[in-house]
């Protein structure tokens, strides 16, 4: 007969652990004997190996019990089916490892390598890393919503950046997020040619798009969730993405996320009374 201690060693598991196994119903526990202590026979050897091999297995310990008296049927159907739970968490455990190397690498996790592609792509035609950190955010709204779509429209994406009007977007737009409307290195009547410059470039583009009858962007046209989502998160990051929208509108356009036209009665006539005052 065996001590507690002597049962846990044999089957290589701790003393807290057959208590806790006696204490949860798992494993009997023994009357102690006239010295007092409690003494564990083969056959409570053998019941801990197996509940030691399940626990080892992944099988969680409240379903233990049921697969030691289950019959040989049912156990092999429940092994089967916590072999495919166990192959589910390893799936996610790999995705997770992947992400947590992204993360490593100083890229983001919550984007595909398509889009971090991208992103690279910014940066070597001169886009700023203020301006590719903001691009960054806005892909993370829109990778959430729509996954695969986003990855399936990387290469429209990337195409765009052949076009030399896109590129000198991304030059202004960095010059932009870069000072603020009241910085030193760019006063506000520059801030404000650069936005119009910006926007006309958009609004041209905009124009070739919808009259090719190209898409605005990837996921459901009626899903506008996300646009407002980005177009907030510009609002939030620089003070003049306000005026920028105001500027897309007053050139026919919604906004400078998507290419979707305003009704003729909706066009801005008079920006005054929506723009900040142009400077003098």
């Amino acid at each position: 007969m065996l001590t507690i201690g002597q049962l846990a060693s044999y089957a290589g598991v701790t003393v807290r652990a057959v208590r806790h196994y006696h204490q949860i119903g798992l494993l009997p526990e023994p009357e102690r004997d006239a010295s007092g202590y409690r003494r564990y026979g083969a056959t409570a050897v053998v019941a801990l190996l197996k509940i030691r091999t399940l626990a080892n297995a992944g099988v969680p310990l409240s379903e233990i019990t049921a697969l030691l008296q289950a019959d040989e049927a049912d156990f092999t159907a429940a092994i089967h089916r916590i072999d495919g739970h166990l192959s589910d968490q390893i799936t996610r455990l790999e995705t997770s490892r992947k992400q947590i190397a992204q993360l490593a690498a100083g890229n983001s996790g919550a984007l595909p390598p398509e889009v971090l592609a991208y992103l690279d792509q910014l940066r070597k035609i001169g886009a700023s890393e203020r301006l590719v950190e903001a691009e960054r955010d806005g892909w993370i709204l829109v990778s959430a919503r729509w996954p695969e779509q986003v990855c399936a429209w990387m290469p429209f994406k990337f195409a765009q950046l052949e076009d030399p009007r896109m590129v000198r977007l991304y030059l202004v737009l960095s010059k932009l997020v870069d000072c603020s409307l009241a910085g030193e290195r760019l006063t506000e009547e520059a801030a404000y040619r650069l936005m119009e410059e910006a926007a006309d470039i958009m609004a041209e583009l905009s124009e070739e798009a919808y009259a090719a009858g190209e898409t605005a962007g990837p996921g459901d046209p009626a899903d506008n969730l996300p646009y407002d989502l980005l177009d907030a998160l510009a609002d939030e990051a620089h003070p003049g993405a306000r005026m920028m929208r105001d500027l897309m509108r007053e050139r026919g356009w919604t906004s400078w996320t998507r290419q979707e036209k305003l009704p003729d009665g909706a066009i801005i006539k008079d920006p005054a009374s929506t723009l900040r005052k142009k400077p003098r």
